[in-house]
């Protein structure tokens, strides 16, 4: 696999085995909407408001489910499956993930537990995972276990996970290197769309969207330190895919909460939808509770005015400022907390 010229089919073959293919799955086109060819039903938003994911064409709910750590600390699969039915019975339909998304503890991958559910309903989930490895023969494996962990031939998004620096946009941009790997993926119908993800430098960011030939960004809000490490992503990173018609979500929303007293996380989340350039948050959801509240809210939502956003600016200050956060530090990554 030196050379990455790995084939569709060849992938399949390693990955599920074509006797364990969903029956009647399709590759969907990227230039397609969301509605899959073939017997089965399109994903369905339920009523709730939706948005177009920058140029792409994918019509989405303005929240994702995030299911990584918080989703990952659900004890018994059975009720993990539960929440993630619920999800689609309401329209929450865009689930995002990675391949290093677990609970070593417990046991758990969240793409095994999304499977078992894809496995039935693929045709209804907008379905985004992410590659961590900067290898390419490395990164091909996980993406490999990726298919194979979710049940499916085929991804709806696929990202690379938490791109750090210039440097790893150097390194990633290498002739043959994992750009060029996730971007021949879709051309083989791999993946309809590909993407990039980062809780780090606001540069590196907009260096990856400034390249042109990425489909979506999700990127961190609130939680950079902005006295020793002042990142500016909302004001150079967002503008810069936007201005390259790239979807935008927002990731790490309500995380103020644990270190400031008195925001509302209901208010973090208005807030973040309410961000120029914002095409929807990805928020973490571990109980039908919490499920059920993110839906109350998206519901009846309505943009934040400027001086509710002004104010809101104001008291996320000391959360912003605070330096023992784990996602401030330099080399945080997302993936295997427990």
């Amino acid at each position: 696999m030196n050379d990455h010229n790995l084939s569709r089919r060849t992938l399949l073959k390693g990955t599920l085995g074509m006797g364990a293919l969903l029956a009647g799955a399709k590759v969907v086109g990227a230039g397609s909407l969301l509605a899959a060819a073939g017997k089965g039903s399109a994903p369905d938003a339920k009523g709730l408001p939706t948005t177009l994911l920058g140029s792409t064409g994918a019509v989405i709910p303005r929240v994702a489910c995030g299911l990584g750590s918080r989703f990952c600390t659900i004890p018994k699969d059975e009720d993990a499956h539960a929440l993630l039915h619920h999800a689609l019975d309401n329209g929450l339909y865009y689930w995002d993930t990675a391949c290093n998304y677990d609970n070593q503890k417990l046991g758990i991958t969240s793409e095994g537990r999304i499977g078992e559910v894809l496995r039935t309903r693929r045709r209804e989930v907008f379905i985004s995972t992410k590659v961590a490895s900067r290898k390419p023969d490395e990164a091909m494996r996980e993406i490999e276990r990726s298919l194979k962990r979710l049940q499916t031939d085929h991804l709806d998004m696929l990202k690379i996970h938490s791109i750090e620096s210039a440097a790893d946009v150097a390194k990633l941009s290498e002739k043959g290197n994992l750009i060029n790997l996730v971007h021949r993926l879709k051309a083989e119908g791999v993946t309809r769309f590909v993407g990039f993800s980062g809780h780090a430098s606001a540069d590196a960011m907009k260096a990856m969207a400034d390249r042109g030939d990425f489909d979506s960004m999700l990127i961190a809000l609130n939680h950079y330190n902005k006295v020793s490490n002042p990142q500016l992503r909302e004001s150079v990173a967002i503008p810069a895919a936007k201005a390259r018609g790239m979807g935008v979500m927002v990731m790490k929303v309500v995380r103020p909460r644990e270190t400031t007293k008195g925001l509302d996380p209901r208010d973090l989340i208005r807030f973040a939808l309410t961000l120029p350039g914002a095409d929807g948050a990805v928020l973490g959801m571990e109980s039908r509770a919490v499920m059920d509240a993110n839906l109350e809210l998206l519901r009846s939502f309505k943009p934040l005015d400027a001086e509710r956003m002004q104010q809101l600016a104001q008291q996320l200050t000391p959360f912003c400022e605070h330096p023992d956060l784990p996602w401030m530090r330099s080399g945080y990554r997302d993936g295997s907390w427990v």
